[in-house]
């Protein structure tokens, strides 16, 4: 028997301590490179965006990866191409920990468009990403604790 899932994800985490390091050239070209980690994992990605201290996933996760050892993937794989093509200066890594967010199907047009529209939506709202963090923690009625939000 064959398995048939659809699991739509946004995971979200951040550079080390906030650091303001992706910059927009470089973005587009991480992104673009995550977009091949996807397709080799078998994952469907849906949308890729963020800032300069962080970014949104929203995807579909094959169903035979977990999906903490999949953001670790894409964190250390990330990272790697990060330091080899010199794309972010200052770029130290990545947060510990991450956010990973369920929705049902229906939902995913408007997290897509969520996602799509980051810089624009922090422009305007002018939050930061713990303010953004703890209002998907929030949502999701996920319990936490402030001092891991630093």
């Amino acid at each position: 028997m064959t398995t048939y899932t659809q699991l739509i994800y946004q995971i979200v985490f951040s550079t080390r301590n906030r650091q303001r390091s992706l910059t927009s050239f470089g973005r587009y070209e991480l992104f673009n490179y995550l977009t091949g980690v996807f397709k080799n994992k078998n994952c469907h990605l849906y949308r890729i965006n963020g800032v300069e201290d962080h970014i949104h996933i929203v995807t579909h996760i094959n169903p035979n990866i977990a999906i903490s050892a999949f953001v670790k993937d894409i964190k250390m794989s990330s990272t790697d191409f990060i330091k080899r093509e010199k794309l972010f200066s200052n770029f130290n890594g990545w947060q510990e920990g991450f956010g990973a967010f369920s929705y049902a199907y229906r939902d995913k047009d408007r997290i897509i468009e969520y996602v799509k529209n980051q810089e624009e939506h922090h422009r305007v709202a002018n939050k930061s990403f713990k303010e953004e963090y703890t209002e998907l923690l929030n949502e999701h009625g996920i319990e936490f604790d402030e001092k891991y939000l630093l």
